[in-house]
């Protein structure tokens, strides 16, 4: 198992020999909060009342360029009061990106302020959010189509083919937990489906841009009447409408998700326009997303998120698709 005791030590002792370069110290109060694509820390100097959030970065996942092209992002949309999300922590030396060797691997580490909060849930008004959420949306669309990038700019295209297609970032869907032959069959009805739709739909510019990609409760925080954004690290180029489908990641299957669906298109037409195509695009980026989350349960079975969904979400995904052909013929 790749985060096991003894490796999530060696992280812990990383994050602890750069804990100086943001002018804590090493003995500071150390607590992992998230193991996901990455590994999260918050670092505590209790006796002056400060913490920041580290985030250690999976190794061949993104590149140098990508990360610093993240956070250029976030600086941009906190300049322009886009939306509420932490401000990244610049080293004493001025740098926003550092490193520290795990063994053989390189591990890349950037900090960000803490911010309070808690993720919303059902038992906080999800339709409430999910309105909130929908205009969080629609600012950062306007900006992210109005953003002139910086020429250095890299982030992932997150299209067909690398998202369930031959390129996809997250691993094959083929090699889902516990998928059938029956299962398998269906979902390979469902990706040749889904790849002529996508290809229909298409990637003009009204439609396709940077997001988020990720805004799912889990990467979202309340506090009071605010709702902030944290996690830009699947930021890239895909559809607009995928940050809905993306937001809803994991239950996909809940009976209320028409409610939250129709809190966002609210929310978003409050504050720029979403077109008809665009929102009938909604239930074929749910679907592509269900499957690409089911091929990361595959490919990162080590992480409390995989173990946690297990081979129920493969037979979920399998009966989301089953409806789904069924509405489409």
């Amino acid at each position: 198992m790749l985060y096991d005791a003894d490796f999530l030590s060696r992280l812990a002792e990383g994050v602890k020999s750069l804990a100086p370069v943001w002018g804590y110290s090493r003995e500071a109060d150390l607590r992992l909060l998230t193991i996901s694509e990455n590994a999260t820390f918050l670092v505590e100097d209790s006796q002056a009342g400060r913490k920041i959030i580290v985030r250690v970065h999976r190794p061949d996942y993104h590149s140098r360029q990508e990360i610093l092209s993240e956070l250029a992002w976030i600086d941009a949309l906190r300049q322009d009061a886009v939306v509420e999300t932490p401000r990244p922590i610049t080293a004493l030396d001025g740098s926003l990106l550092q490193s520290f060797s795990d063994g053989a691997t390189q591990r890349y580490a950037v900090a960000f302020d803490h911010m309070a909060g808690k993720e919303p849930d059902a038992e906080s008004d999800l339709v409430k959010w999910y309105g909130a959420l929908g205009e969080i949306n629609a600012r950062l669309h306007v900006h992210s189509r109005a953003w002139i990038r910086p020429a250095s700019f890299a982030r992932k295209i997150w299209n067909f083919d690398h998202i369930i297609g031959p390129h996809a970032y997250w691993g094959d869907w083929r090699q889902a937990l516990g998928l059938t032959h029956d299962g398998k069959a269906t979902l390979e009805r469902t990706v040749a489906l889904l790849e002529r739709q996508t290809s229909s739909y298409g990637y003009q510019p009204d439609r396709f841009g940077l997001v988020h990609c990720d805004m799912r409760a889990a990467n979202l925080l309340v506090e009071g009447d605010r709702l902030g954004v944290i996690d830009f690290d699947d930021c890239g180029l895909s559809w607009f409408a995928y940050d809905f489908a993306a937001s809803i990641s994991f239950i996909e299957h809940e009976p209320y998700v028409p409610d939250l669906m129709a809190a966002w298109l609210e929310g978003y037409r409050r504050t720029a326009p979403f077109d008809k195509d665009q929102e009938e695009a909604l239930p074929m980026l749910i679907m592509l997303r269900r499957m690409q989350l089911t091929a990361w349960i595959a490919s990162h079975a080590e992480t409390p998120t995989a173990q946690s969904m297990g081979t129920a979400y493969t037979d979920g995904t399998v009966a989301l698709a089953e409806r789904y052909l069924a509405a489409q013929s």
